[in-house]
């Protein structure tokens, strides 16, 4: 169970965050769309920068030339992308460094946004009795057109192959990524309810990276978000998941307590978020009462006008 955040929320570092191109329902729709969700989303999204491997080969590839109109010499970008450090230079540049704190929230943590709507954040943890999947809460949310971004772990990949793939079809869904152990993030082996955190920085390195690599060559896209396992951190992970091009997702409001709340409890902590608000829920239980209280919460809210974002799309309004 995730307690809800302290009120001492901080601001969240700016950054630019584009957000993904938006296609056709019917690659994940299991049936007829409802009407559309209101959505605060930009009108024209731009697509996001291609990930430090594809630009690489992008750069060893160029398009073929046509001979009746040879293609003009480029101009050198001014702003390369840069190559994600290796665990060696991560292990190399963070070494020594001591922690200033370990918490859910912290300097660089997005727990919510400036942008008139509501993220909603649904984890998959993955392992042992964590693989499942709630599929009434996805197939609502999807046939509903209600955006959300998906926290996948490795484990659940592996066991959810399929749905992985119609998540990341679908324009509505953001995936993103929830490490590739579940575990806390930290480089001094911090525990969060038991469970013990990555040891150092190249641990940090594995947790992330190990999960990243999967996520995008499955997928196609890099994710742009990173959650660790209990949602706990120490400074020095984070700035680590930074130096790797990963936002930290925190949330400002515990919608089903790790999957523990009963359904009203859920209707109601879901019902009562705003504009700004990050919400944190589980996908991967659907013996929890979860999926229940979504179904009760989200129509009345989208009969209320509230409006949905992914992480991305928030930060890209804000």
């Amino acid at each position: 169970m995730f307690p809800a955040p302290s009120p001492r929320r901080r601001d969240v570092v700016r950054g630019l965050l584009t957000t993904a191109a938006l296609a056709g329902l019917g690659a994940c729709a299991s049936g007829p769309a409802a009407p559309a969700a209101p959505s605060a989303r930009a009108a024209a999204p731009t697509t996001p920068a291609p990930s430090a491997a594809a630009a690489q080969a992008a750069a060893a590839s160029p398009s073929p030339a046509s001979a009746a109109s040879p293609a003009p010499t480029p101009t050198p970008s001014a702003s390369p992308t840069p190559a994600v450090p290796s665990r060696e230079e991560i292990v190399a540049e963070f070494a020594g460094r001591t922690p200033a704190w370990f918490d859910m929230v912290g300097e660089g943590i997005v727990s919510g946004t400036s942008a008139p709507g509501v993220c909603l954040t649904l984890d998959a943890c993955g392992g042992p009795g964590g693989s499942g999947v709630d599929t009434d809460l996805v197939d609502m949310l999807i046939s509903r057109q209600v955006p959300f971004t998906a926290f996948l772990n490795s484990r659940w990949v592996e066991a959810n192959p399929d749905l992985t793939d119609r998540l990341a079809a679908c324009p509505t869904v953001e995936i993103a990524n929830h490490g590739t152990s579940h575990l806390p993030l930290s480089v001094t082996g911090a525990s969060a309810y038991g469970i013990p955190g990555t040891a150092d920085a190249g641990e940090v390195w594995d947790e992330i990276m190990g999960n990243q690599i999967a996520l995008t060559e499955r997928t196609g896209r890099a994710p742009r978000f990173f959650r660790p396992g209990t949602a706990h951190w120490d400074d020095v992970a984070l700035a680590i998941a930074a130096r790797l091009g990963l936002r930290a997702a925190g949330f400002s409001i515990n919608g089903d307590g790790g999957a523990t709340f009963p359904a009203d409890t859920v209707a109601a902590e879901v019902g009562r978020a705003g504009a700004g608000d990050v919400v944190i829920s589980h996908m991967n239980q659907p013996g929890a009462d979860t999926g229940a209280g979504y179904l009760a919460a989200i129509p009345a809210m989208l009969a209320e006008g509230t409006a949905f974002l992914t992480l991305s799309e928030a930060l890209a309004a804000a």
